[in-house]
């Protein structure tokens, strides 16, 4: 008996597999994953009876419905799924850009010389009538920058692994980068048609960096392919497919469009173009579209076959002609009304970003900043980006400085690897708000270019111990600070006014000094009976800052009147006292 996949069946019924897998649990059949088989002829009862339930639904929906659907009158929001958009990731030689080949079926690859594959820098593909959307980046490099710049453009990451090769240590930094992003990662296990292919050993390695295929317990989809023959692609795209309808993708369509910016060049008879990515609303040829740095009217929208289109809906890739100057990649568009406004809105940025050039540029954070703030609830996390000379040496400063952490502040490597500090370890930092820690290592020059650029501080050590310290420091910088009472001055209550809105105490001051604006207890019989601020003080007449002991004055309490002879004011701070101890 011939036997189906559930995913399989999922995409004949209709249903995201999610829920398809429910319903088989409904009617008693019992299924495991997405990638569990069930027989052909049960397959068919099954459609029919989700057929014939859909029309049911159908039809009672329609009853219900009908009178609610005549009253309402507000509009409501509309969700609808959109394409997932993937990233394809993993080490140089280990066959990305012949997979997006396959996928899109041209002829890219051979004539790619190391730059990103499409024109508009985006791929949008179809398997079984669903869409999938492709960024065509030379790698995880791309990938982070876009973040770095705030740009949470991809749902899913392929991460790309040859059979014959296994995990490479830019395999990892691959993983890195798509955890630190929270990207779904599906493993593609390629060139699995080589006779050197070892697919166990490639599970190994990659259960041993925390990718466990599904058929080992684990949650990563991992799917075997031979790009150059053409073998399990299919199976890749409907596993991206299932992977998309899981997590139920959707966008609003009826709102102004917003998407971010892929990449932007300089035509010389097009002028300024921007390959845009749109993540909401649906962009139409006329609207105003605005970016941090750039703004325009769209006069022409092409996608990613070159044909013109009129609009673009969620996750399509399209080419966008006529902003006045180009825009930086990873940043935000939206659509607005007014070319006026927009006009105002970027002449305002680069007003601004002339008025940072003429002060110091600071550093995005240092170990010494650190020291310096007090940070919010949210930022108690320090991470790490460290470099070693050897694997000996990165598995045994890792745990030391993991080991650091307390309840309070959390010690974290985001990332380790073995030798000198390149650019995409730098881009990882920037994109993570970490330090790079490099442990015997150097720093590549254009890694270095680009920490300056990007203020990613970089910590060179020759020894274990002022690692440790340094991190120590940074941690105590980190933690919340204590306060402390400081009494400034008592006076007791002589006499008592009625002034205008209220009374103010006569005062002698004991000891100390009273201070205007300072905090304040009014003290009857050593109970407290308020708390509030000394908003008037006065000597004689005279408005005064201050009042020494063994001098009158008039004392008037914020939000307090009920003063009676004999009372207690007593005057306070609450002050930071800096932690010098984890």
């Amino acid at each position: 008996m011939s036997k189906i996949r559930v995913y399989e069946l999922a995409r004949i019924t209709g249903l995201s597999t999610k829920d398809l897998m429910e319903k088989l649990k409904e009617l008693g059949v019992e299924v495991k994953t997405h990638m569990s088989t069930i027989d052909k002829e049960i397959a068919k009862i099954i459609e029919e009876t989700l057929t014939e339930e859909k029309k049911e639904e159908k039809r009672e929906h329609q009853e219900v419905t009908q009178p609610i659907e005549e009253r309402e009158e507000k509009k409501a929001v509309v969700l609808k799924p959109r394409p997932p958009v993937v990233t394809v990731m993993g080490h140089v030689d280990h066959g990305k850009t012949t997979l997006l080949d396959t996928i899109r079926k041209t002829n890219v690859a051979e004539r790619e010389a190391g730059g990103i594959t499409q024109k508009i820098g985006a791929s949008v593909v179809e398997r079984g009538g669903k869409k999938i959307v492709f960024i065509d980046t030379p790698g995880h490099e791309a990938f982070t920058k876009m973040r770095a710049r705030g740009a949470q453009v991809t749902d899913i990451a392929v991460l790309v692994v040859a059979a014959d090769d296994g995990v490479k240590p830019q395999t990892i930094e691959a993983v890195n980068h798509a955890r630190a992003a929270g990207v779904p990662i599906i493993v593609a296990i390629n060139k699995i048609d080589k006779p050197n292919a070892n697919v166990e050993k490639t599970k190994r390695e990659l259960a041993e960096i925390g990718l466990i295929p599904e058929e080992w317990g684990g949650d990563t989809i991992c799917v075997e392919v031979s790009a150059k023959k053409g073998t399990g692609v299919d199976e890749l795209l409907d596993m991206i497919i299932f992977l998309a309808e899981y997590m139920e993708l959707k966008a609003e369509v009826d709102v102004p469009a917003e998407g971010y910016i892929l990449e932007s060049r300089l035509d010389k008879g097009k002028g300024p173009i921007a390959d845009v990515i749109v993540k909401k609303g649906v962009l139409k040829r006329g609207d105003i579209i605005l970016t941090k740095s750039a703004y325009g009217r769209v006069r022409a929208m092409f996608d990613d076959k070159g044909r013109q289109v009129n609009e673009a809906g969620p996750s399509m890739p399209v080419e966008v002609i006529g902003l006045n100057s180009l825009a930086e990649a990873g940043d935000k568009f939206r659509v607005i009304e007014s070319e006026k406004e927009a006009k105002e809105i970027v002449e305002a940025y680069f007003e601004e970003i002339r008025e940072k050039k003429l002060a110091t540029k600071p550093k995005k954070l240092t170990l010494e900043e650190l020291l310096k703030q007090v940070k919010s609830e949210e930022t108690r996390e320090l991470r790490l980006v460290v470099k070693t000379n050897s694997q000996g040496e990165l598995d045994a400063l890792i745990p030391i400085l993991e080991r650091l952490s307390t309840e309070e502040i959390k010690v974290k490597c985001i990332h380790g690897g073995i030798g000198n500090i390149n650019e995409n370890d730098v881009m990882l930092a920037s994109a993570s708000e970490a330090i790079i820690i490099g442990f015997n290592v150097k720093v590549d020059p254009t890694a270095k270019q680009e920490a300056e650029r990007e203020g990613v501080q970089i910590r060179l050590y020759q020894i274990i111990y002022d690692v440790e310290e340094d991190i120590k420091a940074a941690m105590i910088g980190m933690l919340k600070p204590k306060y402390e009472e400081v009494i400034l001055g008592r006076a007791e209550v002589r006499a008592v006014f009625k002034v205008k809105g209220g009374k103010v105490a006569g005062c002698y001051v004991l000891d100390g000094n009273i201070v205007r604006n300072a905090q304040a207890r009014v003290k009857r019989k050593d109970a407290v009976l308020f708390e509030g601020k000394i908003s008037s003080l006065k000597r004689f007449k005279d408005d005064v800052k201050e009042v020494a002991k063994g001098f009158e004055c008039g004392i008037g309490i914020e939000g307090f009147s009920d003063f009676e002879v004999g009372d207690i004011i007593e005057a306070f701070e609450v002050r930071e006292v800096r932690r010098t101890t984890l």
